[in-house]
C-alpha cells in the first residue's frame, strides 16, 4: 500500500527541537562542503539516526518557494498609503505580484489577498512576512496556498 503523503505548514515555534536541529545540521552541510554529517550533527547536538530519520521530511519554507506562486492574505487598517507600503515591500523582495484583491473595509479593516510569483532573485520570503507584520496597521499575514 502506498502511503498518502500530506504536507503541513507550521510555524517554527510549533516544531519539536529535534526537527529544528535537523534543519540546522542540513544548513551546515549545505554551507560548508568540507563538513561531514557526523561533524554537523555533533555541532547541533542530535543523533545520527534522528538526522537520517527526518532529513528528507523537513525543509525550511523559503527553500520550497522558489519558482512557485504563493497566495497570502494580509489584514490591514483602512489607512491611506498602507496598501502602497505593502506593495512596495513585496516588490523590494523581487516578488512578482500577479494579482491583488482588497476587500471593502468593514469596521476600518480591509483584507488584502496577494498572489506573487517567487523567482530565483526573490529575497528571503520569511523575512518579507516578518517585515510585513512589523508595519503599523498590519494585523496579521497568513499564507493561503503555494503552487
Amino acid at each position: 500500500m502506498i502511503e498518502d503523503t500530506k504536507y503541513y505548514l507550521v510555524t517554527k515555534n510549533a516544531l519539536p527541537e529535534v526537527l529544528l536541529k535537523v534543519v540546522e545540521a542540513k544548513q551546515l552541510l549545505e554551507t560548508d562542503k568540507n563538513i561531514t554529517v557526523q561533524k554537523a550533527i555533533d555541532m547541533v547536538g542530535i543523533s545520527r539516526s534522528s538526522f537520517y530519520k527526518y532529513k528528507d521530511s523537513i525543509v525550511p519554507f523559503h527553500d520550497t518557494t522558489r519558482g512557485h506562486v504563493i497566495t497570502f492574505t494580509v489584514e490591514v487598517a483602512d489607512r491611506p498609503g498602507l496598501l502602497s507600503l505593502v506593495l512596495n515591500l513585496v516588490a523590494s523582495y523581487n516578488a512578482n505580484i500577479l494579482s491583488i484583491h482588497q476587500s471593502i473595509p468593514m469596521y476600518e479593516v480591509a483584507l488584502l489577498t496577494l498572489s506573487v510569483d517567487l523567482g530565483e532573485s526573490t529575497g528571503d520570503i520569511n523575512d518579507m512576512f516578518k517585515k510585513l507584520e512589523e508595519i503599523d496597521g498590519i494585523y496579521y499575514v497568513k499564507i493561503l496556498a503555494k503552487e
